[in-house]
């Protein structure tokens, strides 16, 4: 399936919006968030820390593990992960309720000290200057929605260039679709009308 999928609901969403009543959270996920504008420093760093936790797994996996990740990441507020320790890491790694991966969790714990360092709102104002132009044709199929985009690529190259890691172009694009920046939402899909409202 490429298109949109209509649910037994009769509703038509993104065929990975609607999987099986298994993934009830996936299908609240994509009809509730996805693509909504994400704004605050705090929430960008959020959605930036755990689309690095999701390189290389399903989103599904840190979907389902959001509220351990929030609780273990101080509810990602910059201020307190940036003060956290070596200590800290160590108990990272022996929770459960995230993914306990050490260059993850030190990237995370990094890219803290690194937004801590901006002035209020930068990073907001900087994720958002890459942002690309309303108005591209809407994706009518999968396959029409892309991975990587030059705007992914400049962003993870500043976010880089600040010191931020585990930030490459698909992550930083994933996020972009996730925050906001972008709606990928396919062309029939009944949450596109409702993520371009929201954009204004």
């Amino acid at each position: 399936m490429s298109g949109v999928v209509t649910a037994p609901d009769g509703v038509p969403r993104c065929p990975w919006g609607m999987e099986s009543e298994q993934m009830a959270d996936y299908r609240a996920y994509h009809d509730t968030e996805w693509g909504l504008p994400v704004h605050g420093d705090d929430a960008l760093f959020e959605r930036i820390s755990l689309e690095a936790f999701q390189s290389g797994l399903s989103w599904i996996t840190i979907l389902r593990r959001r509220p351990g990740f929030r609780a273990a990441f101080a509810g990602f507020r910059i201020a307190e992960v940036a003060r956290f320790t070596e200590a800290d890491a160590e108990r990272l790694l022996a929770d459960p309720g995230i993914i306990r991966n050490r260059a993850k969790i030190a990237a995370t714990i990094n890219n803290a000290k690194v937004a801590a360092a901006l002035t209020p709102g930068e990073l907001d104002e900087l994720i958002w200057s890459y942002a690309p132009e309303r108005g591209r044709p809407a994706p009518r199929t999968v396959a029409d929605v892309q991975a990587v985009t030059p705007e992914s690529t400049a962003l993870a190259k500043d976010l880089k260039k600040r010191g931020f890691r585990f930030v490459g172009p698909t992550t930083a694009y994933a996020m972009m679709q996730a925050c906001g920046l972008v709606n990928d939402h396919l062309a029939a899909c009944h949450a596109r009308a409702v993520v371009e409202a929201a954009a204004g």
